[in-house]
């Protein structure tokens, strides 16, 4: 009996250069499908916010984010095909976000791809959040091997090298806070609303001066991020000027607080690029969309004299279109799941990429 990767896997070379994939991302609290074609055409890509449902709890709940997916994944996937303009029986492979996420969030898209691909005949891709973060810069332009991305989001703050298509080498990562989650305690503690980035951003931009705050290097060798420390400064800056009976201008404080991540993300993504003689900086993840970053690593990078690649904002934040990039590259070596994979909530990936080693992880 001929399986789905059976046939797949008879497809040669050339065909595998060219796929039309359906992806599916519910790794927290965005659900959202895309239909890409050969891993950087978009087709569609329709995201749906639960931003609203969770800003009154000040942070996203696992088990809202989980019902509110399957309230809404089957209209997605309806939507998706029919903006993309395709059928399904076009379709060449479901891909889904397999980890890293909530696991409640991420089973039901994948109990949803599983569906698909059953029902479709079609093989099913696992894919890496995180991969897919930094292939949506491939929706932008060709990458360029080797190169760095500079992961930054609201759970992840990564240094990953690739020396060529699929290989992710973690160069450097955050050894407490990701970047996004100490951006949403710091707009807590100053009473802005969740999502808390985009107003500190907003804020430090409109300030004319900063807050002084410090800076964490860990070691002139380092390629690792600690922001706890900073979190800890913008705390005590509140609650002497509180003690003092003065009041802590809240544009100011934002400013000194970004102006610190900005100085260590920049120095040490470019330091990177240097040491591994990396042809590109790929800017990725829901802290893309910051306004003083973009700028900082767009003027740092052309004093140096390197290729940034950043995507549009649509692709920064969690979207399918993403995950139908990174998927492309499983197609391509026609590297498929069974049926019964699991959700891998704190996936490796390093590992993403050897089937070997997944198997072993799973």
């Amino acid at each position: 009996m001929t399986t789905i990767n059976d046939t797949s896997a008879a497809l040669s070379a050339t065909d595998r250069e060219h796929s039309l994939i359906l992806a599916i991302e519910t790794s927290c609290d965005e659900t959202s499908v895309a239909v890409i074609r050969d891993g950087k055409e978009v087709l569609s890509n329709m995201v749906s916010s639960q931003i609203d449902v969770h800003r009154r709890f000040g942070g996203v709940v696992p088990e809202i984010a989980s019902r509110k997916h399957v309230e809404t994944i089957t209209i997605m996937i309806e939507q998706a095909v029919e903006e993309a303009g395709i059928k399904l029986d076009e379709l060449h492979a479901i891909a889904v976000t397999q980890g890293p996420g909530l696991v409640g969030a991420l089973i039901v898209g994948i109990m949803a791809a599983k569906s698909l691909s059953l029902a479709l005949g079609i093989p099913i891709i696992g894919t890496h959040h995180i991969a897919g973060h930094i292939y949506a810069n491939r929706l932008v332009t060709e990458l360029q091997y080797p190169c760095m991305a500079l992961v930054v989001s609201g759970g992840h703050t990564e240094i990953v090298y690739m020396e060529a298509e699929g290989s992710f080498q973690l160069v450097g990562r955050t050894r407490d806070d990701a970047v996004g989650e100490a951006y949403d305690k710091v707009a807590r503690a100053i009473g802005l609303p969740y999502p808390g980035g985009p107003h500190v951003d907003r804020l430090a931009m409109e300030a004319s001066k900063a807050v002084e705050l410090p800076r964490s290097w860990l070691g002139p060798d380092s390629y690792d991020f600690s922001f706890s420390g900073l979190k800890s400064a913008v705390l005590n800056a509140l609650n002497q000027s509180k003690m003092k009976g003065e009041e802590l201008d809240h544009g100011e404080l934002a400013r000194g607080f970004q102006e610190s991540v900005i100085d260590v993300l920049v120095e040490k993504s470019m330091r990177a690029v240097k040491e591994y003689g990396a042809k590109q900086l790929l800017l990725c993840g829901g802290v893309a969309a910051n306004k003083g970053l973009r700028a900082a690593l767009t003027a740092r990078s052309e004093a140096e004299g390197v290729e940034l690649v950043i995507p549009p904002f649509q692709y920064c934040t969690d979207n399918a279109a993403m995950i139908g990039a990174a998927a492309h590259l499983k197609w391509k070596q026609g590297a498929f799941n069974a049926l019964d994979f699991n959700v891998h909530p704190s996936f490796s990936l390093e590992k993403w990429m050897n089937p070997i080693m997944e198997s072993k992880s799973e």
